[in-house]
């Protein structure tokens, strides 16, 4: 049959997707671009605010009503949080909850066959797929999966539940396996990827006495699995200690850290259970960029989270514009059911928050802006990924270590190869240039 496999929200999402492509080519099954000519869509959901939770049920109606005789399993945290409402949609034969999700092929397999999800075989074993022209050049590997924080806006922990590690040689054999695949560039994520090793969850495959962590892993990875590029996902502040930062050094793990920051105000950041104050997070920025040269540093941040105040959002602001992120992803806060800040009672008005968040909006804009042009004249090393055509020629896209998106004109086939770029321009969105070389580049600017 054919299947189309799509994600909403995280790259642990896209991670668990591209690992379902592989099971399913595995039991001689074809993984299809488009979902008009599927037989099953597998939507890998997301519910991280009520937005995502609506853009996963509007995508759900979207692919039915774009091939009615469509079979869809739903999988991921709006499946998890409101299974029923999933269930009901037109188009859905099943709901696999989170912690069944090594199982998602089998279920399907198991419906295709008129049988009882209770006859699902043992899950399959991914099996090989390549960066082949047209093809995605960076891979998402999971290595972890739940968490134990306790941050009160947060409705990940509750769907995903307890932090559990894979196992090392799992994630080894994987990396292994995607660069030998050709992919450049392999991305490490999870819900809590600096919880690596610490596990808690009953049963969890890696027990805290076997010694590992992040900065491990990543080390293992770098000495004995090498992709071209070694990318980590976000990181949370408490979790970057000096021996992960050391690693740094090696000139394949791109330049570019995701470090939530959530509020600038130390109050807010107490209501929302953060293990930081706001000068906590500034002197680690400052550890950071003393240690990685050019680092992008890019984060998270919530606007409206109940009981803020206009002198809070104020003190939020001001640090935010004063860390000169690369790149500010702004959230309006969303109250989860399940999480102890829904039942806050000093709600933000709707109104307030669209105000807050447009204005760091344009901050977001202006320091990335500001972060692009300091590459103008200079070279940078481009991962080059997808190209069009335009009036006055083939031009092509990709991104450097440091996450920065990247053009330049080319009539060559570019993709999946890396080359260094003369930055001639820059916007908010990238920069833009020429390519000064014709052979493979590797390494930093």
């Amino acid at each position: 049959m054919n299947v189309y496999l799509t994600a909403l929200g995280c790259k642990l999402n896209q991670a668990e997707v591209d690992d379902l492509a592989r099971r399913f080519a595995h039991e001689g099954h074809r993984v299809v671009a488009d979902p008009a000519g599927a037989d099953w869509a597998v939507v890998n959901t997301c519910a991280v605010t009520h937005v995502a939770a609506r853009k996963s049920r509007q995508l759900l109606r979207q692919l039915r009503r774009a091939q009615p005789d469509l079979r869809i399993a739903v999988i991921g945290c709006y499946g998890e949080t409101d299974p029923t409402q999933a269930a009901a949609l037109a188009g859905v034969e099943c709901v696999v909850p989170n912690a069944a999700k090594d199982e998602v092929v089998a279920r399907v397999l198991a419906r295709m066959d008129g049988a009882d999800d209770a006859t699902a075989a043992e899950p399959s074993a991914p099996a090989a797929t390549h960066a082949t022209a047209g093809g995605r050049t960076r891979t998402f590997i999971k290595i972890q999966d739940g968490c134990d924080n306790v941050c009160t806006y947060c409705v990940v922990r509750l769907a995903r539940g307890a932090q559990r590690s894979r196992p090392p040689e799992d994630v080894l054999a994987d990396v292994a396996a995607r660069v030998a695949e050709g992919y450049r560039e392999v991305v490490l994520t999870g819900v809590h990827i600096g919880a690596y090793g610490r596990d808690s969850a009953p049963g969890a495959p890696l027990p805290p006495e076997r010694g590992w962590s992040l900065a491990r892993l990543v080390g293992e990875v770098l000495k004995s699995a090498p992709p071209a590029r070694l990318r980590l996902s976000s990181i949370e502040p408490w979790d970057l200690t000096p021996d992960l930062l050391a690693l740094w050094d090696d000139p394949r793990l791109c330049r570019h850290i995701h470090l939530p920051l959530q509020s600038g105000c130390d109050a807010t950041l107490r209501r929302m259970a953060r293990r930081y104050t706001a000068a906590q997070y500034r002197e680690l920025v400052v550890a950071i960029r003393d240690r990685i040269p050019d680092v992008a540093l890019t984060t998270d941040v919530i606007v409206g989270f109940p009981g803020e105040t206009e002198a809070e959002f104020r003190q939020s602001s001001a640090l935010i514009e004063e860390l000169a992120f690369s790149r500010l992803h702004v959230f309006r806060y969303s109250p989860r059911p399940g999480t102890a800040a829904a039942s806050a009672r000093d709600p933000v008005a709707p109104s307030v928050a669209q105000a807050r968040g447009r204005a760091l909006a344009c901050l977001g804009r202006e320091s990335a802006l500001r972060y692009h042009r300091r590459l103008i004249g200079r070279e940078v090393t481009v991962l080059f990924e997808a190209s069009r055509e335009g009036r006055e020629g083939r031009t092509w896209s990709g991104l450097t270590d440091t996450y920065v998106r990247v053009t330049a004109p080319s009539a060559d086939d570019l993709h999946n190869t890396l080359r260094r770029v003369r930055c001639e321009g820059a916007d908010a969105s990238g920069v833009w240039g020429r390519i000064v070389d014709e052979a493979d580049a590797g390494g930093r600017p």
